[in-house]
């Protein structure tokens, strides 16, 4: 992938972000009330970037690319950003289901959350990706193998768009996380959807880390599911085999053990986390531990 070819997905997603967000900001749909939720310090923030964001790296996954390579990155950013919008919006409070256990749990008794219309939406968005996707290396000519080819890929993308969302606890940490996982696949033939995630990331990150916008469900799910059809464009089989199992063991990982709890306690990860947030007051900390927040 030339150097312009790795530009330009990411300026048009940039500008995307920015202009969508601005559009939104200006006449949010259902009134800014729609969108605002509390934080891990219980102050206000608008759920407003997931869909800008979301709107961003659809809009750079368009340029630079191939035809097919193109409309499964779209298809897994629409996927992703559309389920990822429904249970940001109309998550019923009352009885709040956590965790993939929790949905598939509720899947198997007959009683469909949102969160578990989630799970089938981008499961199902993320298969069609990868129907369609070319991965890197070309399909298997068996059909058993050519059926793993596209069930471990739909795996990936899928995985993805859910890992990345389970990061999105505190203010830029999943943009961060988001952005160092692109930077290898730019030189790929997933390079294009990185690019776009670069771009969409380095626009959406001040107002993140300043505590007035979140990405939510929307722009985490899009924003993985994009980085997922990455991986499956760009990296030969061993290494999206490889990268679906990290994605699978953090993911039942992530049932039991806090992500925000093992940051804290590594240094590294800790002070990139905390880079270019707000310290966290002691006060905040004690409300954050007492039940689920935004981010």
């Amino acid at each position: 992938m030339s150097a312009p070819r790795r530009v330009l997905p990411a300026v048009v997603a940039g500008v995307a972000t920015a202009v969508t967000r601005g559009g939104l900001d200006w006449q949010p749909p259902g009134g800014a009330a729609t969108w605002t939720r509390t934080n891990h310090r219980g102050e206000p923030v608008s759920l407003l970037e997931g869909p800008a964001v979301a709107a961003g790296v659809l809009a750079g996954a368009l340029v630079g690319g191939g035809a097919r390579a193109t409309f499964a990155t779209a298809v897994a950013a629409l996927g992703g950003a559309t389920f990822g919008l429904v249970d940001d919006l109309r998550e019923d409070s009352e009885t709040r289901t956590k965790g993939l256990r929790g949905h598939l749990g509720a899947l198997a008794r007959g009683h469909v959350t949102t969160g578990g219309l989630k799970v089938l939406g981008i499961g199902a968005s993320a298969l069609v990706a990868a129907a369609v996707a070319p991965p890197a290396g070309g399909v298997a000519t068996r059909p058993l193998a050519r059926g793993a080819d596209t069930l471990a890929p739909a795996a990936l993308v899928a995985g993805a768009a859910n890992l990345l969302n389970l990061l999105d606890l505190r203010p830029g940490r999943a943009l961060k996380a988001a952005s160092l996982a692109a930077v290898p696949l730019v030189g790929t033939a997933g390079g294009a959807a990185a690019c776009a995630v670069l771009g969409a990331a380095s626009t959406a990150v001040e107002a993140d880390l300043a505590e007035t916008d979140m990405l939510g469900d929307a722009g985490a799910n899009a924003v993985g599911a994009v980085l997922g059809t990455a991986v499956v464009l760009g990296a030969p089989r061993p290494v999206r085999l490889a990268v679906l199992g990290v994605v699978v063991a953090l993911t039942l990982a992530s049932e039991r053990v806090s992500f925000t709890r093992v940051i804290e306690r590594t240094p590294v990860l800790r002070e990139l986390d905390a880079w270019g947030r707000r310290p966290v007051s002691s006060a905040a900390s004690g409300a954050a531990a007492g039940g689920p927040v935004a981010s």
